[in-house]
Order: structure tokens, then C-alpha cells, then sequence
């Protein structure tokens, strides 16, 4: 088996700064993941976000009140390796999940890290893009370890859940 190493993208501690406040969020994910399924479920939530340490960490909470859980977002900033870690826990599973790493090239932030799902060893890769400043776009994608799959997209990655934000305050 080949080994793949992640990309290690950098960042400022400013880059999420565009986040704070709070936001109306659509929500679409794909229920199966990893086998070219096309079974996308869309939903509502609410988020807000603060600083922390003086910018150097975030804290956000969204709420997904159609499902029954919330969710929390932990972010600091490293300052030596000049990258973000990005750490999940949701109301559901109480389990905190592990981090992804990186940062934001102009308007747009890749954050990578090692997950499972199902059961099955995945790369995952948090993908931010700065739209406006009253809207963000947040997506979420899986490649099973080892690289390329026939059921993903050509790079191996398939996209399982996207949030489009909006500011409301």
C-alpha cells in the first residue's frame, strides 16, 4: 500500500476572524459516503462563533434543531508551525474527534487530518471559503486511505457535507 502524505498548509492567526458572529446555515450531507451515492439530506442550523486567547483560539456552536443535536468547534492557532488545529464534538456521541491542521491561502482554508468512518480509515479535508463578508461556504470531504477510489472524485476525495452560511448578526 502506498503511503499518502497530506498537505500541510499554513496560515495567519487572523484567518477566522471573518467567522465571528452568528449564522443562519444550510446544510446538505450526504447520507452514504465513499460508494458514488447521490442521497444528499438538507437541513437547517444556526451557529455563532467568538474569539478566544486574544484570537489565537475560536469556539463556535451549531445548533441542528430538525435532528436533535449540536455541535462544537474548537480551533487554536499554533504559532510556531504558523497552523490551525480544528478539533469536533457533537451533543450526540459526546466523543471529541480528531483534529485536522492548516490554514488559508487568500480566501481560501484546507485543513487535513486522519478520521474513520463506518468503520474505514479516512484522510478528511475541511475545505472554508471566504464568499462575502456576511457568507462563507464550509465543506467536508473523505478519501479512503490509500489514495483514489472509482467512487470518488478523480483525486480520490468525494465532498459529504456542505454548510452555506450566512451572517445574521
Amino acid at each position: 500500500m502506498t503511503t499518502i502524505t497530506l498537505p500541510q498548509p499554513t496560515g495567519h492567526v487572523n484567518d477566522f476572524d471573518f467567522l465571528f458572529g452568528r449564522w443562519s446555515v444550510a446544510n446538505r450531507r450526504l447520507m452514504t459516503r465513499l460508494v458514488g451515492a447521490n442521497d444528499w439530506a438538507e437541513f437547517p442550523a444556526t451557529a455563532a462563533c467568538e474569539p478566544r486567547l486574544g484570537g489565537g483560539a475560536n469556539v463556535d456552536q451549531i445548533d441542528f434543531p430538525t435532528l436533535g443535536f449540536s455541535g462544537l468547534t474548537l480551533r487554536s492557532f499554533d504559532h510556531a508551525r504558523r497552523q490551525w488545529a480544528i478539533w469536533w464534538i457533537n451533543s450526540k456521541s459526546g466523543l471529541l474527534f480528531p483534529p485536522v491542521h492548516g490554514g488559508f491561502e487568500g480566501l481560501v482554508g484546507d485543513f487535513y487530518g486522519d478520521d474513520e468512518d463506518d468503520g474505514r480509515a479516512v484522510d478528511v479535508r475541511y475545505r472554508w471559503t471566504r464568499i462575502s463578508s456576511d457568507s462563507a461556504r464550509w465543506e467536508q470531504a473523505f478519501r479512503l486511505k490509500g489514495g483514489p477510489t472509482s467512487t470518488a472524485e478523480a483525486d480520490g476525495w468525494e465532498t459529504n457535507w456542505v454548510m452555506d452560511c450566512t451572517r445574521i448578526g
